[in-house]
């Protein structure tokens, strides 16, 4: 079983001390305190034992924490005009400004090579919006220039 362990600043919290106040208390041998590296550390039971009452228990709360799933895609257009890769361009960064449902992070860049006549759009975000921006490249792509 392991001993729970306070730090110098966790242990002044508790007390209500200052910092200096505790470190003095230990250099002192006041409290009893072990130097792991250079920052002293002091059992709960060493505590209990200065105080003369149980100390605190520590608060594990739990992260709530949300699963999301991200995917970065690449899509390439070759043989595309500037004029059709703007509008594809503008169409996407409207929704990707535009309202959003959900606080999921997404980024949109996308580059035209002029003289390959080429473009090139990076998508990162969730899955769903991800997918509903790629709808939206192949449209744009199937339509004749």
């Amino acid at each position: 079983m392991t001993q729970e362990l306070y730090t110098v600043e966790k242990v002044a919290q508790i007390l209500g001390l200052h910092v200096r106040t505790v470190r003095g208390y230990v250099r002192d041998g006041r409290i009893k305190a072990v130097k792991i590296g250079k920052q002293y550390r002091i059992t709960k039971g060493d505590l209990e034992a200065f105080t003369g009452v149980p100390a605190p228990a520590a608060a594990h709360a739990p992260v709530p924490r949300k699963r999301f799933a991200e995917v970065a895609s690449v899509t390439q257009i070759d043989v595309i005009s500037m004029d059709v890769a703007n509008r594809i361009t503008n169409a996407l960064m409207a929704v990707t400004n535009g309202p959003k449902d959900d606080t999921t992070p997404l980024r949109v860049d996308s580059i035209y090579d002029e003289t390959n006549a080429r473009l090139k759009i990076i998508v990162t975000g969730s899955i769903e919006t991800t997918i509903g921006l790629l709808h939206i490249i192949n449209l744009y792509a199937e339509q004749p220039q």
